[in-house]
């Protein structure tokens, strides 16, 4: 099944989640052939794997603070701060609180 994306025009509600954060699934906003915009919601403690994706990638931090880690440096992201990372560079995420994230593909 198919999940539902927004479409031209729609729009997208990212304002912090705050108490509901808890109960919010990450979620995938908007696809195209080449963006992907996905919600990130990450509970304290909780990590995303070390992966790596072909294409640029920008993390928006929501709310909350999370570190993003590469093989040669460690970021912290706190609400309302922005971080580029090149496309194949690998990295992983670390929810320092509960955590909501913008995160978007260039889809290569």
């Amino acid at each position: 099944m198919a999940l539902p994306h927004a479409h031209p025009l729609d729009t997208i509600d990212l304002r912090p989640l705050g108490e509901s954060l808890a109960a919010t699934p990450s979620t995938s906003l908007i696809k195209t052939a080449a963006l992907q915009l996905m919600r990130v919601v990450l509970r304290r403690g909780e990590t995303f794997a070390e992966h790596r994706v072909p294409g640029e990638i920008t993390i928006h931090c929501l709310e909350g603070e999370a570190a993003l880690s590469t093989p040669t440096r460690e970021c912290l992201l706190g609400a309302g701060q922005l971080v580029l990372l090149a496309g194949g560079e690998p990295h992983g995420l670390r929810a320092i609180t509960d955590t909501s994230l913008l995160v978007t593909l260039r889809l290569d």
